[in-house]
C-alpha cells in the first residue's frame, strides 16, 4: 500500500488516537452538556470552495498580505525530520510542507484569506489544455522561472522528474501518472526510467510545452500535476539515491544545511521570480528546522514565549493537556481548521449483508460520546459522509441524521433491527489496543448491546492494525478508519475507497462494498469533462455511498497549533494539514 496524504493518515490515524494527532482537543465538549437527551447542537462543517483558475489567475506575484513586511527568522519545532525532499519520493502531507516552497509543480493552488482555493498554473501559465475527453493534456511553461543555480526550468526537466519517477529506487512517491501514462498497475514493467537515453512514448515535448497521452480520460489530471511527486527535477543536476539529500529548488527557498534528525536551515533562493509566482509570497529571509523537540515540550516554550520561541511555530497539534491551558493563555496564537482528513468506522458489507443491520449499527452509533473521549468539539466536526468539506463540489447531506442527534439512538436502532427479524445479532468490533480506544471501545459496546446487538470485540496491536483490518477475510464488522484525498475532487476519495475492484487483500475499499450502481457513478463522474458537472457527481456519490450503509461517518478532522508571539499570518495549509511556511511574516 502507498502512503500517500490520506494514508499517512490511515496508517497514523488510529495510534495517533492517544497521542499528537487526534488528542489535540480540549478535556468537554461543548455540545455534550445539554443534558437533553443528547440532542446538542452539532458542529457543522463549512465548505471550502475550489475552483479551476484562467491564465490571468496564475500570473504572478502572489496577492499581497496586509501588513506583511519581509526580513527575519522564523523557527520551527518538531520531534521529526522530514522523512523525504526528492519530490518523486514524497506523498506525506508533512513533507510536502517543505515542498511547497522548494518544489514548484505544473499546477498549485492559490490559497485566499478566506481559505477558498483556486487551481492555477505555477510553473505553467495556465492549468492546462484538454483534448480527447481529458486523455490528452498539453502545458506551457511560464519564462523567468529558474533553478537555484540561475538555469532555467526545461520541458525536459518536467518530463525528467516524472519519468525518474519509474526508476526501481522512486518507492514511496505516487503512482497514479505512471499508469496513466503507460495503461498497467505494474509500469514498471512498461519503462524502467529516463537511465538508459530512453523515454515514454506517451511524453512529448515541444520547445516550451510539454504533452501527455493517458491510457484513460483523467479530465482533473490538472489536480493531479499539483502533486509534489510529480514536481520537475533538473536532468543535469540528478544524483538518483543522493537527490534527497539536497533536492535542488526552484521555489522561494533553498536549503542552505540539513542535518538529519537534528536541524535544517531554508533560506532564499536568489533566483526565485515572484512576478512568475502567483501563490507563494516568502517573507521571512531564513527558516530554521530544529526537530527532536517533544510535542509537549515545544508547546511549553511557546507558552512561555521568551526570546527566539517568540519566533517560533509548532508543527504537531497541540496535546490535550496543554490545551486549555494554551487556549486561555495564549489565544490570538494558536490557529485551528479543518484537515483534509475525514474519521469514519467501515462496515465489512461482504459479513454484515443485511442493509437493516447496518442501519441499526449506524443509528445506534454513539459518535457524541466517542468525540468527547477525544476531546470534543476541536476533535472535529460531526461528519455525514465520507468526501471531506476541502474537496471541490462538497455538499451538505445528513442521511441519517446524525446533526440532529449525534449521541445516537439504540431505540430507534432497536426498532429497525427487530423489524428486520435480527434481534440479538453478533457483531464482532475490531479496535487498536490503547487507553482512549479501550474507553471507547466501552461506549460502544454499550450503545450496541442497548440496540439489542449481541457484541464482541477484539482488541489488536496498533503495529498490525491495517495488516490485520487490510485482509480480504478478515474476521470483523466494524473497524475505524481514514481518509485524506490526494487531490481536492472526488476521484481520490470514491474510486479507492468504493470502486468493487478495489476489493482484494490489503486493498483500500475497507467496506469491501461491491455495489454496480455505485461503481456506475464512479465511471460516469470520472469522465465528466465539465468540472462543475463532475463535482456535482460526486458529492450526490456522498449521499449515495453513505446511503449503503458501508460507513459510520465520524468526524471531519481538525488540526490545532500554536505559534510565537512576533509572527504574523500564521496560517493552515488545507492541503497538507500544517503551517503555511509562504504566507507568515515576522512582526516588526
Amino acid at each position: 500500500m502507498s502512503f500517500s496524504r490520506r494514508n499517512f493518515l490511515i496508517a497514523t490515524g488510529v495510534v495517533a488516537a492517544s497521542s499528537s494527532v487526534l488528542s489535540a482537543c480540549s478535556s468537554g465538549d461543548s455540545t455534550s452538556n445539554s443534558g437533553k437527551g443528547g440532542k446538542a447542537e452539532a458542529a457543522k462543517a463549512n465548505a471550502t470552495t475550489v475552483k479551476i483558475g484562467t491564465a490571468e489567475d496564475s500570473k504572478g506575484p502572489a496577492p499581497e498580505v496586509s501588513g506583511a513586511k519581509k526580513g527575519g527568522t522564523v523557527r520551527l519545532l518538531n520531534d521529526d525530520d522530514f522523512s523525504h525532499l526528492d519530490p518523486q519520493r514524497i506523498y506525506y502531507a508533512w513533507n510536502s510542507l517543505a515542498a511547497v516552497v522548494l518544489s514548484r509543480t505544473l499546477t498549485g493552488y492559490k490559497i485566499a484569506d478566506d481559505g477558498s482555493m483556486t487551481l492555477v498554473g505555477d510553473l505553467a501559465t495556465d492549468t492546462g489544455k484538454m483534448e480527447d475527453g481529458g486523455k490528452k493534456w498539453t502545458f506551457t511553461l511560464k519564462d523567468g522561472v529558474k533553478w537555484e543555480d540561475g538555469s532555467d526550468v526545461t520541458v525536459d526537466d518536467v518530463r525528467h522528474g516524472i519519468e525518474r519517477a519509474f526508476a526501481d529506487y522512486i518507492t514511496e512517491g505516487a503512482f497514479y501518472v505512471q499508469t496513466w501514462l503507460t495503461g498497467s498497475a505494474d509500469y514498471r514493467k512498461s519503462y524502467s526510467g529516463p537511465y538508459k537515453n530512453k523515454h515514454l512514448k506517451s511524453i512529448e515535448t515541444s520547445g516550451k510545452s510539454i504533452t501527455f497521452h493517458l491510457s484513460e480520460a483523467r479530465p482533473d489530471f490538472n489536480y493531479v500535476v499539483a502533486m509534489h511527486s510529480y514536481a520537475p527535477t533538473p536532468v543535469k543536476k540528478d544524483t538518483k539515491q543522493d537527490y534527497d539529500k539536497k533536492p535542488v529548488s526552484n521555489g522561494p527557498y533553498k536549503i542552505k544545511s540539513h542535518t538529519t534528525d537534528k536541524s535544517m536551515v531554508l533560506v532564499r533562493n536568489e533566483n526565485w521570480d515572484p512576478a512568475t509566482d502567483p501563490i507563494r509570497n516568502a517573507y521571512p529571509d531564513q527558516f530554521d528546522f530544529t526537530f527532536g523537540v517533544e510535542q509537549l515540550t515545544a508547546i511549553d516554550r511557546l507558552l512561555a514565549d521568551a526570546g527566539d520561541d517568540q519566533y517560533a511555530v509548532s508543527w504537531r497539534t497541540i496535546p490535550q493537556e496543554r490545551l486549555q491551558k494554551a487556549q486561555t493563555e495564549a489565544k490570538d496564537r494558536v490557529f485551528s481548521e479543518l484537515g483534509s482528513g475525514v474519521s469514519c468506522y467501515w462496515i465489512n458489507t461482504s459479513r454484515v449483508t443485511d442493509k437493516a443491520v447496518r442501519e441499526a449499527l449506524i443509528k445506534a452509533w454513539p459518535t457524541e460520546a466517542i468525540r468527547r473521549l477525544q476531546g470534543g468539539e476541536v476533535r472535529g466536526d460531526y461528519a455525514t459522509g465520507i468526501m471531506s468539506p476541502l474537496v471541490a463540489g462538497y455538499e451538505s447531506q445528513d442521511v441519517w441524521g446524525k446533526l440532529k442527534n449525534p449521541a445516537g439512538d439504540p431505540a430507534a436502532a432497536k426498532k429497525v433491527l427487530e423489524k428486520a427479524g435480527k434481534a440479538g445479532y453478533k457483531v464482532v468490533y475490531a479496535y487498536q489496543q490503547d487507553d482512549t480506544q479501550s474507553k471507547i471501545k466501552v461506549v460502544i459496546e454499550n450503545a450496541l448491546k442497548a440496540a439489542g446487538f449481541e457484541v464482541v470485540t477484539k482488541g489488536i496491536d496498533s503495529t498490525t492494525w491495517y495488516d490485520q483490518v487490510g485482509k480480504l477475510d478478515n474476521q470483523y464488522d466494524v473497524y475505524w478508519g481514514g481518509w485524506s484525498s490526494d487531490w481536492p475532487t472526488g476521484y481520490s476519495v470514491f474510486q479507492p475507497l468504493f470502486d468493487s475492484a478495489n476489493v482484494v487483500d490489503q486493498g483500500q475499499n475497507y467496506s469491501h462494498l461491491k455495489d454496480d450502481a455505485v461503481d456506475a457513478a464512479i465511471k460516469a463522474a470520472t469522465a465528466e469533462v465539465d468540472q462543475d458537472k463532475a463535482n456535482k457527481m460526486w458529492a450526490a456519490l456522498d449521499k449515495q455511498v453513505t446511503e449503503t450503509g458501508a460507513f459510520i461517518p465520524d468526524v471531519y478532522m481538525r488540526r490545532i497549533y500554536m505559534h510565537g508571539s512576533k509572527l504574523g499570518n500564521v496560517k493552515m495549509d488545507p492541503n497538507f494539514d500544517g503551517c503555511m511556511l509562504y504566507k507568515l511574516y515576522v512582526k516588526a
